[in-house]
């Protein structure tokens, strides 16, 4: 997908948010790792807790988009993995290769599962994403309905990890998606290894599931896609 192929929304509200996320991001990761004394930790502590407050004076329900979104061309500000505006997410950037997607991460010691190695559910909750995106570009999305890892050896964190997907087998309604995770220094020696079944719902399904979703103005617009794939990049 080109960017030229999607419409943004206005420039300002986008930067805004994109710059939220980087900073929630910074805060995060320095959380984690502080060794200030725990008065000036007290002292941050509430200053967040202003800053919530003056961002919460206004607030969407969760049935409802965001105004930034545009699910009919997988644009997900708020995407937990690869949404620029949540400060949780990596984030995750991904682009078409000839195979499938190919991506590029680094996560730090805010994903730390054993000291000084991402969690291993991080793994999942990568891999996931990874494979629905994988499957959305290749117009064979779904949901996930199985998803297995092989873990070959740990992920360090603060080191630039490389993701694949691609596209083993469809049939009907049914896509076997699988993926790895790697070091970017070593792309073709996995150190995670996914696959996932994906199913598109039928109709009555989605409708279902998506019936109460709303755009950013109040009217009824349930996604055209079960993913919640966002954007992919071209090479």
């Amino acid at each position: 997908m080109n960017d030229s192929d999607v419409a943004l929304p206005d420039a300002e509200p986008l930067a805004a948010v994109v710059d939220l996320g980087t900073a929630l991001r910074e805060l995060i990761e320095v959380s984690v790792t502080t060794t200030v004394h725990p008065a000036e930790v007290r002292t941050a502590a509430d200053l967040v807790r202003q800053v919530t407050e003056r961002l919460a004076v206004a607030r969407r329900p969760a049935s409802q988009l965001s105004a930034l979104d545009d699910p009919s061309t997988g644009r997900r500000v708020f995407n937990p993995v690869s949404g620029p505006g949540n400060g949780m997410a990596p984030p995750l950037r991904l682009r078409r290769a000839e195979d499938g997607l190919v991506g590029e991460a680094t996560l730090g010691v805010a994903y730390e599962g054993p000291p000084s190695y991402v969690h291993g559910g991080m793994s999942a909750l990568l891999m996931d994403q990874v494979l629905g995106d994988t499957a959305a570009a290749a117009g064979v999305w779904g949901m996930t309905v199985h998803l297995e890892l092989d873990y070959r050896g740990p992920l360090p964190v603060g080191e630039k990890l490389a993701f694949r997907g691609r596209v083993a087998e469809t049939t009907g309604r049914k896509s076997l998606i699988v993926g790895t995770i790697a070091l970017a220094a070593a792309p073709d020696e996995p150190l995670v290894e996914a696959r996932g079944l994906f199913v598109l719902p039928r109709q009555e399904k989605l409708t279902t599931i998506f019936g109460g979703i709303t755009d950013a103005s109040g009217e009824h617009r349930p996604p055209s896609r079960a993913t919640d794939a966002t954007a992919v990049e071209d090479e």
